[in-house]
């Protein structure tokens, strides 16, 4: 066994940190500064639309006017879930069922309604990839009205994914500007080089399997906590302190004992998420127009605190609790809410997995026992 030593001399355990696994030309992190195809989230979060940004991902250019429009007409159209999936959506169990696993499964079960689900053109890659980016707020929607005994509300293809996510998802049309911030919130999910859900997507498409498969591999790894789910555990953490006076308390508290704060540190940005910049103005804005001005304020207490004496930076996950929250969006909804967004690069990643493919197959570094006899 010690040629196999030697083989992985250097290598890395512990999550690849560090380790470059592919090529992409999709997104990218230098230092602070976060681009999709070379143009800065700041950027993009100011002056375009999610489904601008979508097709960007996608073909690796800003579309025309004509070309945005066609797409945009494209991609709305699949938002419908037809009555036969919906029953069946519907005859799933949500008592006590984590939002994410209900999702697993609906984003497998609708390849047995597509004849097509298993080509791998490039026509059909695009032609599902806009059907489950279409359908995944859809199908979030469907979750929350199910269990909450509601009736299924239908998508409007005339207007935007933020716009018909929360019509779908709480009943009633949507005021404007929680639209726009809601859009803008669905562009600074997008993507995000290669974390782990657009990894396991990759991974899975590198056997050729299909989309479907791959983007159920990604929200499945979506759902672990270390993943997803850090703003839930923010808001849960708002929520249990109460007031601005209790957070004084709570954080000194917090950091003489050494506990963690969620929603602080990144394993990738080391000074600062550029998307908790833009967040941390929505939050503050969001929470003042719905008069909860408070969420904001404790929030900001404790980025403030924490940077000043730990010298730790917000993450994207931080002030995103406070937004959603004040949407009027349920907690346990904000893991499956990522994931409305994150499709949209998860397939960016599968189509480039697909054009340029080589399965995976990492080595392991031998740790094990050696040269053992059966008796």
């Amino acid at each position: 066994m010690s040629g196999a030593v030697e083989i992985y001399e250097g290598a890395v355990d512990k999550g690849l940190e560090g380790v470059v696994a592919c090529t992409t030309g999709i997104s990218s992190i230098v230092d602070a500064t976060l681009c999709f195809r070379g143009y800065t989230i700041e950027d993009l979060a100011a002056k375009s639309t999610f489904e601008e940004v979508i097709y960007l991902l996608w073909h690796d250019k800003l579309p025309s006017k004509e070309e945005l429009a066609l797409f945009r007409r494209e991609l709305l159209a699949e938002m419908t879930l037809a009555p036969e999936v919906v029953k069946h959506l519907q005859g799933l169990p949500t008592k006590n069922v984590h939002p994410m696993a209900w999702l697993r499964t609906a984003v497998s079960s609708l390849a047995l309604w597509d004849a097509d689900s298993q080509k791998l053109d490039l026509e059909n890659q695009k032609r599902i990839g806009k059907r489950l980016t279409a359908k995944m707020g859809p199908l979030v929607a469907l979750f929350e009205r199910t269990r909450t005994g509601k009736s299924f509300v239908a998508a409007n293809p005339e207007k935007s994914i933020a716009w018909n996510f929360l019509n779908m998802l709480l009943g009633k049309e949507p005021d404007a500007e929680i639209v726009h911030m809601f859009d803008v919130c669905l562009i600074l999910h997008a993507d995000h080089e290669l974390n782990c859900s657009a990894f396991s997507a990759r991974v899975t498409a590198s056997s050729m399997s299909d989309i479907y498969s791959d983007i159920t591999s990604a929200v499945g790894t979506l759902k672990g906590p270390l993943h997803g789910g850090a703003n839930e555990q923010v808001m849960l953490m708002l929520k249990k302190i109460g007031s601005m006076d209790a957070a004084v308390k709570w954080i000194k508290e917090a950091l003489a004992n050494k506990e963690k704060v969620m929603g602080f540190g990144h394993r990738v940005y080391k000074n600062g998420d550029p998307r908790a910049k833009i967040l941390r103005k929505m939050s503050e804005e969001i929470t003042k127009k719905t008069g909860q001005p408070h969420w904001y304020q404790m929030s900001a207490l404790i980025d403030d605190t924490v940077q000043k004496e730990k010298g730790l930076l917000p993450n994207v996950d931080f002030y995103s609790a406070t937004v959603y929250y004040s949407m009027g969006i349920p907690i346990d909804l904000f893991t499956p809410i990522f994931a409305v967004s994150r499709v949209s690069g998860w397939l960016a990643h599968v189509f480039e997995q697909y054009a340029n493919n080589r399965i995976y197959r990492p080595r392991g570094k031998w740790i094990g026992k050696e040269g053992l006899k059966h008796p």
